[in-house]
């Protein structure tokens, strides 16, 4: 575009207009800060009157820079625009993805995101892909070594939970996150990705979660009109059904990991943690010849039983409501996640589990949960290990029959739904691994005295 006019008596920031070719349309195209608003007009057709049309400035999800048509001159006035597309506006889920997988990521130093964490998973899974892409690599085979990704992202906070932004700044504050961004401050973050049957599912940064949290998310899907209110109520009904799913869990100990999930010792700024285990993490990889191959890697453990809840935290997931996360010593960038099993017991039990997420005391200090901090874990349900099992079976035949461990459902359901980092996943047999440093951040990490230090701080 070209200069813009100076600003009207009493305005703080100037409309900018100019004027953009769509095939044989005409257009008047202007941006206008105070309504945050793109706006376009067509000019008059010979049988039809102007129409004008407008999109809020937070859905356009990139902007490129365009070549000016030389044939206009330098009078000062708007020029005409030589390519049509300077702006991309979502349309769709997953557009943000789609658009990142086909740019040329050279030209940008980073990108930056208003939003929430499903916004941020867009952008993440789009210059993940893109990159390997790039590379040569096939994100479908779970063993291969992913590149890192050096264009880092910004996280504007706009959501309802906004974990990543808190977990990684320390508070989900706009202004506090635009001056990281500006400042150009960077933290790599650990991403964990899923498999199924040598088919890459999805990547998470946060919270992988089976049984409890699966069933929130999944019951909480036809509720979406309620807005945020609809996890409190589905959170209600999943507790009152006390559903627990059995299966088997082979999990790698991360033994190179320098911290463990009940040290005590938090993520924050310049983390000697995460520093300490990814030297450790490259030693041990060079001495396995640079790739990390089957049981090479250490001695696996396997654990069978019944659980309410299967979490695997990449990081903290701190947020505004339980302000410690599921796992509070969880690290940012040590190349591991912390896996936590909650085993059935009592309602009551359980209930006193979860309030600990918004108190001081130990979360993992119960018989029936354990934790563990792993390189990666393979799961497979209980009802896909037995040959002859038939779920429409037994649900026929709890059908209609009182049972004691549900008595809110009456029966129980065959297998949960995975959350990952809220989005569904219906596949019962998967394989998660962690990539050490594999994204970077505009961010510095959680700084002592920063606001969620202050708010522990009080609640101990």
């Amino acid at each position: 575009m070209g200069e813009s006019s100076p600003p009207p008596a009493g305005r703080r920031r100037t409309r900018l207009v100019s004027s953009l070719v769509l095939g044989q349309r005409a257009c008047e195209v202007a941006l206008d800060p105070e309504r945050g608003a793109l706006e376009w007009t067509e000019q008059p057709q010979p049988r039809g009157g102007r129409e004008s049309y407008a999109v809020p400035i937070s859905e356009i999800i990139a902007v490129e820079e365009t070549e000016i048509d030389k044939k206009q001159s330098n009078s000062g006035k708007w020029q005409k625009m030589a390519k049509p597309h300077a702006f991309t506006v979502t349309e769709r889920a997953n557009h943000a993805r789609d658009n990142l997988l086909e740019v040329n990521l050279e030209k940008y130093d980073g990108v930056v995101c208003v939003g929430g964490d499903g916004m941020f998973n867009e952008v993440m899974h789009g210059l993940i892909g893109r990159t390997q892409k790039d590379s040569g690599i096939d994100q479908n085979n779970p063993k291969a070594p992913l590149v890192q990704c050096n264009i880092r992202i910004g996280i504007i906070p706009a959501g309802s939970t906004d974990c990543i932004c808190y977990s990684t700044v320390g508070i989900n504050d706009p202004v506090t996150s635009a001056l990281h961004i500006i400042v150009g401050d960077t933290q790599p973050l650990d991403v964990s990705s899923v498999h199924h049957h040598n088919t890459l599912l999805k990547y998470f940064v946060s919270l992988l979660g089976y049984g409890f949290y699966g069933d929130i998310l999944k019951d909480s899907e036809g509720k979406r009109w309620m807005g945020p209110v609809r996890y409190d109520l589905s959170g209600f009904k999943t507790f009152l059904s006390h559903h627990y799913y059995e299966g088997t869990i082979s999990l790698l100990p991360a033994s190179h990991a320098v911290g463990s999930p009940r040290d005590k010792k938090h993520c924050r700024s310049g983390c000697r943690v995460c520093k300490q285990s990814k030297q450790q993490l490259e030693i041990d990889q060079k001495k396995n010849g640079g790739e990390i191959k089957g049981d090479d890697e250490g001695e696996w453990k396997v654990i069978r039983g019944k659980f309410l809840a299967i979490n695997t935290a990449n990081i903290s997931c701190a947020c505004p409501r339980s302000p410690k996360g599921l796992s509070p010593a969880a690290h940012l960038a040590d190349g591991s996640a912390d896996l936590i099993l909650v085993r059935k017991c009592s309602r009551f039990n359980f209930l006193r589990y979860l309030i600990r997420h918004t108190n001081r005391d130990d979360q993992f200090d119960f018989s029936f949960v354990e934790v563990y901090r792993i390189k990666k874990f393979l799961f497979t349900s209980k009802h896909l290990e037995d040959g002859d099992f038939n779920a429409e079976k037994m649900q026929k035949n709890r059908f209609g029959h009182f049972c004691r461990d549900h008595p809110a459902c009456c029966c129980i359901p065959p297998s949960s739904t995975w959350n990952c980092d809220g989005e569904t996943l219906d596949c019962s047999t998967i394989e998660v691994m962690v990539h050490c440093q594999l994204m970077k951040l505009f961010a510095r990490g959680v700084e002592k005295n920063s606001p969620l230090e202050e708010i522990q701080r009080q609640r101990c």
